[in-house]
């Protein structure tokens, strides 16, 4: 959507909220609970609970929980599936902390899946070394999460909610610290909102790109908020897309779980080969982003890509895999005696806002939790289920550490609003990001996404989507390597690991 001219929007000394948190998924909601009975207010863009990326998780949330696994062997998969990026400390955190926030929601009433003598069943996602992903009903365990946070959150005193607005930029005082934010509503009305602390709980970026299975309106905006505001970034290029995106030509793509392949079902070209065991010797649970470079290349080749669950779920399917079920059926495919056409999607950014161990950005006053982050968790690659993980680990050390702080109001603050970008335009650049900023990259590609960025500027001055995309594009652009979700044509060879930071100039930058 159009949002005309870039504006500055000025507040008042003091603050209109304790703690503020932009994002209404996981993150936000679960940081808004361990936060009471401290007033905080939470801004959704839509409806609680409807269009937040948490909500379309169908995998679940993985954590340490039987017996025969362990957090060091859970943490030992993280750090492999990152292609030498994740930080063990990061990884080990996550892993020790997650059985606690699993019984954390099982209290706030999330129905996981249970085997018949009452211990929550676990499935084999790829790349994980046991079972150790908890669902719910196959497929349901975002919307279950969410459905359960939600009527948490109504029956809350101290959570306040704004519904139907946006965050558009960070407003600063005169020393660059975070002192609330600037919101959009529906009809266009730009508000200040000032809060004694911030929170970024937001979603990706994959908006950005044609194929996604995120909601359209996730186009990187948290992390070019915090960019102009002088945040340090990381690992911006690595980007993963999911395999098994369902190829029906829906905006966003249906999704069909990794569980599926985990429960056995199979890859197939057009011929009715399967193909993965050419591309890797893990076969169907090979690392996601191998399962994806199989797939586009045997798209590419013009041979297809299609799931087949006829054996692995059969019959099965309605009540162990409802949400893929009803995809599939809505397109007029049965995936009981049909095989699934397959694309790989943009799904989740593994770069981002970069985090300390307890969530505070390099930004004073701003506190990040979620897929706009970079905590150290995912690397290059990250491994399944662990998204959901990381959102409540975080979000329950941040809710530590502001529940222990006393919290000063903030001073007199500005922020400077972009325009938007066009409808039409950002169709444009999402094409172009599919195009050459996806599953497989090369300089000649990313350099003409960034010659459109630089064309589309002057029509749009300071978009969010165009800056976020340009980012992505220099990140990748810069890593002349291959390595996890990045895959270079023209480097195909992995070099040394090393994370790549970025952060805007402060000669940039204008504060109030």
């Amino acid at each position: 959507m159009f949002e005309g001219t870039p504006h500055r929007i000025r507040a008042e000394a003091g603050a209109s909220v304790d703690v503020l948190i932009v994002g209404a998924g996981l993150a936000g909601l679960f940081l808004a609970l361990k936060l009471a009975p401290r007033h905080c207010l939470v801004i959704s863009p839509s409806t609680l609970g409807q269009a937040a990326s948490s909500a379309w998780a169908q995998g679940g949330l993985a954590a340490a929980l039987d017996p025969l696994d362990s957090p060091e062997q859970h943490a030992a998969d993280t750090v492999a599936a990152g292609a030498g990026l994740v930080d063990p400390v990061i990884a080990r955190l996550i892993a020790e902390d997650g059985p606690a926030r699993v019984r954390d929601l099982l209290t706030l009433g999330v129905p996981f899946d249970r085997t018949p003598d009452g211990a929550l069943a676990l499935s084999l996602e790829a790349a994980h070394s046991r079972p150790r992903v908890a669902r719910v009903s196959g497929d349901l365990a975002g919307k279950a999460i969410m459905d359960a946070l939600v009527a948490a959150v109504a029956a809350t005193p101290s959570i306040e909610l704004i519904e139907g607005a946006r965050a558009v930029s960070l407003l600063q005082d005169a020393n660059g610290r975070v002192a609330g934010v600037v919101l959009r509503d529906g009809s266009g009305q730009l508000t200040p909102r000032t809060a004694r602390a911030t929170a970024m709980c937001t979603g990706g970026s994959g908006g950005l790109f044609r194929v996604t299975t995120n909601p359209r309106e996730a186009q990187g905006d948290a992390i070019t908020m915090a960019y102009e505001a002088g945040a340090l970034l990381a690992d911006l290029e690595f980007v993963q897309f999911h395999p098994t995106g369902i190829d029906i030509g829906r905006d966003p793509a249906p999704l069909a779980t990794e569980a599926l392949r985990g429960e056995g079902a199979t890859l197939h070209n057009t011929d009715g080969r399967a193909f993965m065991l050419d591309y890797h010797p893990l076969a169907e649970l090979a690392p996601r982003d191998e399962v994806a470079r199989a797939i586009h290349a045997e798209r590419m080749a013009g041979r297809g890509a299609y799931l087949d669950c006829r054996k692995a779920v059969g019959d099965h399917f309605p009540d162990h895999f409802p949400t893929v079920f009803g995809a599939c059926m809505s397109a007029s495919i049965d995936p009981r005696t049909q095989m699934i056409p397959v694309a790989p999607a943009a799904h989740y950014h593994m770069g981002g806002i970069v985090s300390d161990l307890w969530g505070r950005s390099t930004l004073a006053g701003l506190s990040v939790c979620g897929e706009c982050t970079s905590t150290g968790a995912h690397g290059a690659n990250r491994l399944a289920s662990n998204s959901l993980l990381e959102a409540v680990v975080f979000a329950e050390r941040i809710s530590r550490r502001l529940n222990g702080a006393t919290l000063d109001a903030p001073a007199a603050s500005e922020a400077a609003v972009p325009a938007g970008l066009p409808e039409h335009r950002l169709m444009e650049l999402r094409e172009a990001m599919s195009a050459h900023c996806g599953v497989v990259r090369e300089a000649s590609g990313l350099s003409q996404v960034l010659e459109l960025c630089n064309r589309l500027e002057p029509e749009a001055p300071g978009a969010r989507a165009v800056t976020a995309a340009r980012l992505i594009c220099e990140s990748a652009l810069a890593r002349t390597e291959s390595r996890g979700g990045h895959y270079r044509a023209d480097f195909p060879q992995t070099g040394r690991p090393q994370r790549q930071f970025i952060a805007q100039p402060a000669t940039e930058r204008v504060l109030p």
